[in-house]
């Protein structure tokens, strides 16, 4: 369980990934994402997730390369968009992204949706940037378990993460279970539900009783089901208060009050009926 913001999760890949990080899912391109990631890596941020499909792979690329720390030292995600399947289509998509970023390399590459017919070939592709080092892991966003099994079928390449939303309200305890027991690590997105069940019962009492925010808790309880995790904020102090997370610990019984909040809630794409 990590117990401060540099502690990392191994992949099977052999690579560690950072177990907090910043999500730039809807933030602005420009300034935004840039002020955005600048504050996140004051705050100890050494984490940034994004994808072609924000618009803001170049706003990252730039706030990376101004920060003052060096390139190894942040673990970079972007994505794979669901136009762009097919093994050409993945070659070229990704040279563009890295373009757009101005890195030589990535440190994840994902699958952004399981699309149907495509991503076999779009795999295989992937696997190529893995051999030629110029993405340090691959893996997969939004793929149930059913393609999970689909991929291991077809490829010895197991996928280093899987990417799907995760809270107390959509607590996908199958999908983790099966995760853990082929070495993939699970990453939550959204897993502040967008605030919208920050006023539930159960959040508030434990909130009450540690004495801290809502999203503190939610953050905390991802984290200590070994989840990485990336909430998403443009805003300075909800950035720092979002990692300030790693000073206490949810006890037992509470975080068996948050299992127990499962409503099956999502406040993104459900991907269980994905072909």
């Amino acid at each position: 369980m990590p117990r401060t913001i540099k502690d990392k999760a191994r992949l099977n890949s052999g690579i560690e990934m950072p177990y907090l990080g910043l999500g730039v899912y809807l933030a602005a391109s420009g300034t935004e994402a840039q002020q955005a990631i600048q504050w996140a890596l004051e705050a100890g941020y050494r984490h940034i997730d994004t994808a072609k499909i924000y618009g803001n792979e170049r706003d990252v690329g730039l706030a990376i390369r101004q920060s003052e720390l060096s390139r190894e030292n942040i673990f970079v995600t972007t994505k794979l968009w669901n136009s762009d399947h097919g093994y050409d289509n993945t070659i070229r998509a990704f040279e563009d992204s890295l373009h757009r970023l101005g890195l030589s390399y990535v440190d994840l590459y994902l699958i952004h949706w399981p699309v149907e017919g495509l991503r076999s070939e779009s795999w295989k592709a992937m696997i190529t940037f893995l051999e030629e080092g110029t993405c340090r892991a691959i893996g997969v966003s939004n793929y149930t378990i059913p393609h999970l099994q689909e991929l291991l079928s077809e490829s010895s390449v197991i996928p280093a993460v899987n990417q799907v939303e995760f809270s107390p309200f959509l607590y996908q305890k199958d999908l983790l279970e099966f995760c853990r027991a082929h070495a993939i690590q699970v990453e939550a997105y959204s897993p502040l539900t967008r605030g919208a069940k920050f006023n539930h019962p159960t959040i508030s009492s434990i909130v009450e009783k540690y004495g801290r925010t809502p999203a503190q808790v939610m953050i905390r309880w991802a984290l200590q089901h070994d989840l990485v995790v990336i909430p998403k904020s443009a805003n300075r102090r909800r950035i720092q208060e979002n990692a300030d997370v790693f000073d206490f610990e949810i006890l037992p019984e509470d975080m068996a009050l948050l299992d127990a909040c499962h409503e099956d809630y999502r406040v993104s794409w459900d991907p269980s009926n994905a072909p």
